[in-house]
């Protein structure tokens, strides 16, 4: 009994009831208001029509464009208002003045490294593609001798996070969209705990959605009194303005300016496989050291000067070029960020980028595949072009209702020539993508509308680095245990579930 009332008297369920009680007040009072006085109902009708105008108009996908009209023209009376409240994308704007002067303050690093550029191969198409890409969509500069190092597995990214945290010295920035309690994080935490009475600079950044069923209400401040400073991205509040859409789904550790890791795994149990949820938890991640390690430290520092009182500087935290001038290693990489304060779809963009320069394959793993009208005609183009386009999804799924939109998309995919596998041993995690030998992206951006279009995301790119071999064996160790969805079963699939994915599927931008 006493386990039901604190549940009930948690943070998720009043958030719940508080947004359930604006929702039923805000359509009674439209509707009492809108029954009694005809000039308030036409008033309502023509908003609406405005709105669907604005919506056709906008600068967006058409999955999301085609739903809210749809709910609109349904809906007249309430679909205008509601459109405004949660499908605007609308941006705090305390959040979109902080991000544009982050992004100022960051233009100033990526202008010094413009050198790079100038030296690049310019017979190499898909290099040269890219970092002009790269650098259009958020001044990403290209980074030279970073020594890169692959994990197929959240148990291997977890050691080498271990390892790495006991050398820290300076500081160490962790920003991630999920914290859990457990084996995991309270190893981590100690270490963090440790260093932080050592005097070194322990900075926290976990996403209140995220983590908001794991951590308790006052988490942060129990951290911060530990010495371990924390904040707590976009926290969740009983309000209907949906910019509680827009989530800090970035996984970085960056330890001293000298190491970075990013990928896909949070720090909960299951990602190492202590705990067991859907199967065998397969993550994928990567660790890079040198130059390219001061991106990370700058997305991190723009995340955390927007929710800080007192600003801090990037100069203290981003290392001197001699530190690195040991290195040598073959390739390029590109670390880069997405937000959705501005326009760019930088993770999107990669992809799309990606698909369209390779020639032989083209193969990527994800959680969640769903995909608007422009991503599904780059897979088909891709095919036609030639390539083998495979896309590897999890065998047992995490989120049902979403996985049956991840269904949806098979036939259409799979009919073009695209190759889908289900990982038959459980749940994949893993946000990778590589092509032809020479290219690869390991970050934390799913195959999904959130991932592209709300959510502040991150990843690195790579050209020619060692590491390439072991994505691609990776991948072919995966296919090894996947089963290969076929047309067939498609088509013999039951004509009611069939209907039921593709009515989730129109709603799919919002889910």
């Amino acid at each position: 009994m006493n386990h039901i009332l604190k549940y009930c008297k948690s943070k998720p369920i009043y958030i719940i009831l508080a947004l359930l009680l604006q929702i039923v007040t805000l359509f009674f009072l439209i509707d009492y208001f809108s029954q009694r006085f005809f000039i308030i109902y036409y008033i309502l009708v023509i908003f609406s029509l405005c709105v669907c105008m604005h919506i056709i108009n906008r600068d967006s996908d058409s999955s999301s464009k085609l739903l809210w009209v749809l709910l609109i023209m349904a809906f007249p009376i309430f679909g205008g208002l509601v459109y405004l409240l949660i499908g605007n994308r609308k941006i705090p704007k305390a959040l979109m003045i902080k991000d544009r002067q982050a992004y100022s303050d960051y233009k100033k690093y990526a202008l010094q490294n413009v050198e790079i550029l100038k030296h690049l191969h310019k017979d190499d198409y898909v290099l040269d593609k890219m970092t002009s890409m790269a650098w259009s969509n958020g001044y990403f500069p290209v980074y030279e001798n970073c020594e890169v190092s692959y994990f197929p597995s959240g148990e291997e990214q977890y050691q080498s996070f271990i390892e790495e945290l006991i050398k820290a010295e300076d500081f160490i920035f962790m920003e991630f969209f999920i914290i859990n309690k457990g084996v995991m994080w309270n190893t981590i935490l100690q270490i963090l705990m440790d260093k932080a009475e050592m005097g070194v600079d322990v900075r926290v950044i976990y996403d209140d959605m995220g983590s908001l069923t794991y951590l308790p209400r006052d988490y942060a401040k129990w951290l911060n009194d530990r010495g371990v400073k924390t904040h707590v991205f976009n926290p969740l509040r009983p309000q209907l303005a949906m910019a509680m859409n827009n989530r800090d789904h970035r996984k970085i550790l960056v330890i001293d300016g000298k190491v970075a890791f990013t990928g896909g795994c949070n720090i909960s149990d299951e990602y190492i496989n202590t705990k067991k949820r859907f199967g065998h938890w397969k993550d994928m991640g990567c660790m890079i050291k040198g130059p390219g390690v001061e991106m990370f430290t700058i997305s991190f520092l723009q995340i955390w000067n927007y929710q800080a009182s007192q600003y801090t500087s990037y100069a203290n935290f981003i290392k001197d070029r001699a530190c690195f001038s040991s290195l040598r290693n073959k390739g390029f990489i590109i670390p880069f960020s997405d937000s959705p304060t501005d326009e760019n779809n930088t993770g999107l963009n990669m992809h799309l980028n990606m698909l369209g320069c390779a020639k032989d394959y083209f193969w990527i793993s994800t959680p969640y595949l769903i995909l608007d009208s422009e991503m599904i005609s780059s897979l088909k183009l891709a095919v036609s072009n030639g390539v083998d386009v495979r896309i590897v999804v999890p065998g047992i799924p995490d989120k049902k209702m979403v996985y049956q939109v991840t269904k949806a998309n098979f036939d259409t995919l799979i009919k073009a020539g695209v190759k889908i596998y289900e990982y038959t041993p459980g749940f994949i995690h893993g946000k990778v993508c590589i092509i032809d030998d020479s290219s690869a992206l390991v970050g934390t951006m799913n195959m999904d509308f959130r991932s592209y279009y709300q959510h502040y995301e991150c990843g690195v790119w790579m050209h020619e680095t060692d590491c390439l071999k072991d994505i691609k064996k990776d991948f072919e160790d995966i296919f090894e245990v996947c089963h290969e969805v076929t047309l067939d079963e498609c088509v013999n699939t039951n004509p009611v579930l069939k209907l039921y994915r593709n009515v989730l599927k129109v709603f799919s931008p919002i889910m």
